[in-house]
């Protein structure tokens, strides 16, 4: 009987690089994310790439929807340290220039491109330039014929679409692809994605399209991505949110340290809070949730508000605390190391993390 709370081999796919980061074969799971400001702004859009950065973000893609956007990636280039993906539409000059400009990988639909000599026009320079190109099969951009035979857009016409983008790619003896298959329904993009490992090797980008707010798109997200990765099935991932684009990589992050695919960064365990809480547990977590954010060491930090289940799981922590009468007893590798007042829990647990990481 299989083992449901073991994770399974990851799927076998190929291997595409972008730039320095290997998407599929037997690289870890990848996060990225996407800028939302505009992409011919060079400030803007490399303030916002350096603060992605810093949250950990592999892979960063920017939209390209004109020629000042294309041409901007060399100047963006230069001052960031992560793969660039252009993401292009219907227009196969700015594919090409944004190449010429030095991205690293391009998200483009072959078959909203145009003819198949203006494919072939991006193609050569992919090929000359050792470019990956990511084929992004959306549900709210499904050709008109498969709407027309399925009704909707349901797995199949999801499939059938990217099936018939990398058999124009494949015709022009090009296989360096990532495919990704995106709609904000989690079963139809699980069941998509499923029904496509059985017929491709090529590595897959996860998400889940239009997913909507930081709360809802949050779970959506964790719901879908979760699920396929359960299965081995993924090799990169973007949370969509609307908002900050920091958060979706914070979720990202979350998502794969939660199937132990990511061992790095701080795992934070805090409880609920109960009736016999008697510290004031919900500030001093926030409050050292924000001062962790930006480590990326890993370590298991436990915040818990009373003697029932707090001593325990704080042992279980590499370093935490767990709340009495208005102080708290920090824990350190198992040990009770010291018994302090509520008001300095937070400066002394970090003091502590600060001797860990250091």
């Amino acid at each position: 009987m299989r083992d449901f709370f073991t994770t399974p081999s990851k799927r076998k796919t190929k291997k595409v690089i972008l730039r320095d980061v290997a998407v599929g074969g037997d690289a870890p799971v990848s996060v990225q994310s996407m800028t939302n400001t505009k992409t011919y702004d060079v400030k803007s859009t490399v303030n916002q790439i350096l603060h992605l950065e810093e949250a950990g973000c592999e892979i960063i893609r920017v939209a390209v929807p004109d020629m000042d956007s294309a041409l901007a990636i060399s100047e963006i280039k230069k001052q960031i340290h992560i793969p660039l993906v252009a993401d292009v539409h219907f227009d196969y000059r700015l594919a090409i220039e944004s190449m010429k400009q030095g991205a690293d990988g391009l998200r483009i639909n072959p078959g909203n491109i145009g003819s198949k000599d203006r494919i072939k026009k991006i193609v050569d320079v992919a090929l000359e330039r050792k470019i990956p190109i990511r084929i992004g099969v959306n549900s709210g951009s499904l050709e008109k014929d498969l709407l027309s035979k399925y009704g909707k857009p349901v797995p199949e016409a999801l499939v059938e679409s990217a099936l018939r983008h990398v058999e124009i790619l494949e015709d022009m003896n090009f296989s360096d692809i990532v495919i990704s298959l995106k709609s904000s329904d989690v079963l139809t993009t699980v069941n998509s994605y499923k029904l496509l490992a059985e017929k491709v090797d090529y590595p897959f980008h996860l998400g889940i399209t239009e997913a909507g707010s930081i709360f809802s798109g949050t779970i959506k997200s964790s719901v879908g991505l979760g699920i396929l990765l359960y299965l081995g099935i993924g090799d990169t991932i973007r949370v969509s949110l609307t908002g900050d684009p920091v958060d979706e990589v914070k979720v990202g992050y979350e998502i794969l340290k939660s199937l132990k695919l990511k061992n790095n960064g701080i795992d934070l365990i805090s409880c609920p809070t109960c009736g016999r809480c008697e510290i004031n547990l919900i500030n001093i977590a926030r409050e050292v949730e924000e001062r962790l954010k930006n480590i990326r060491k890993p370590l298991k930090v436990a915040v818990m508000g009373c003697a029932v289940n707090g001593p325990g799981e704080a042992r279980e922590a590499d370093i935490g605390i767990a709340g009495g009468k208005k102080k708290v007893a920090l824990f350190k590798k198992g040990e009770i190391i010291k018994s302090v007042p509520e008001e300095r829990a937070v400066v002394e647990l970090m003091e502590e993390i600060r001797k860990l990481i250091n």
